[in-house]
């Protein structure tokens, strides 16, 4: 259990969210933050009290009320090539197998069913929807090992009232994993448009939450 000193709020909030499943749901319910203001990391104290989070933000928070509920404080890191963006997700285990929770504004590289044998396994599920709108060319090329976010506890990571840039700060220090070779990168096919199509699905509208 999470040793952070959330408020007696922000403890009635958490104690509600005692499954993966309800997490998600809290997560799909915040706003998507745009960084109107400029880039952010705040702390899930700080997602709680704006209701708001971009995916890194959202990671933090499931891996916090995940831990508060007696599960280890893991997020995973994915790295993509130099035209898409890098995506975080908070991971749990449950009867032995891996799941995983993430806060997006598109369809999918969300929430992922416990039911994958390895983290490397449950990584590969991510890659085929991992590509750009734009041509629909495939872009997910690593991903970390499972980091047990207690490294950070005297930080104050959970419950501070400045952001944390510490931790992407370290994962883009820390060795990720290849998913692919060089010859599977060049055999690579785009997705199909109507894949495309699905992928410009969102959930907010930029400037409307």
């Amino acid at each position: 259990m999470s040793t952070a000193s959330f408020t007696k709020e922000e403890i009635e909030i958490i104690k509600k969210l005692n499954t993966p499943s309800k997490i998600q749901d809290f997560l799909n319910s915040l706003d998507m933050n745009f960084e109107e203001n400029g880039d952010t990391c705040m702390s899930p104290r700080m997602v709680l009290k704006g209701k708001k989070a971009h995916c890194i933000e959202g990671a933090l928070l499931a891996t916090s009320i995940l831990r508060f509920h007696g599960h280890k404080p893991l997020i995973m890191d994915f790295e993509a090539n130099k035209n898409d963006f890098d995506h975080v997700i908070a991971l749990f285990k449950k009867d032995g197998f891996w799941g995983a929770i993430g806060k997006t504004n598109h369809a999918v590289l969300r929430y992922r069913e416990p039911i994958y044998k390895s983290p490397r396994e449950l990584a590969m599920s991510f890659f085929h929807e991992y590509f750009e709108n734009k041509n629909g060319k495939k872009t997910l090329r690593k991903y970390s090992k499972p980091i047990n976010l207690k490294i950070f506890d005297k930080y104050n990571w959970e419950t501070s009232d400045e952001e944390i840039w510490f931790i992407p700060e370290y994962l883009t220090r820390i060795k990720h994993y290849s998913m692919l070779n060089k010859k599977q990168i060049r055999n690579l096919r785009p997705a199909e448009e109507i894949e495309i199509k699905a992928g410009k699905l969102v959930e907010f509208d930029e400037g409307k939450c």
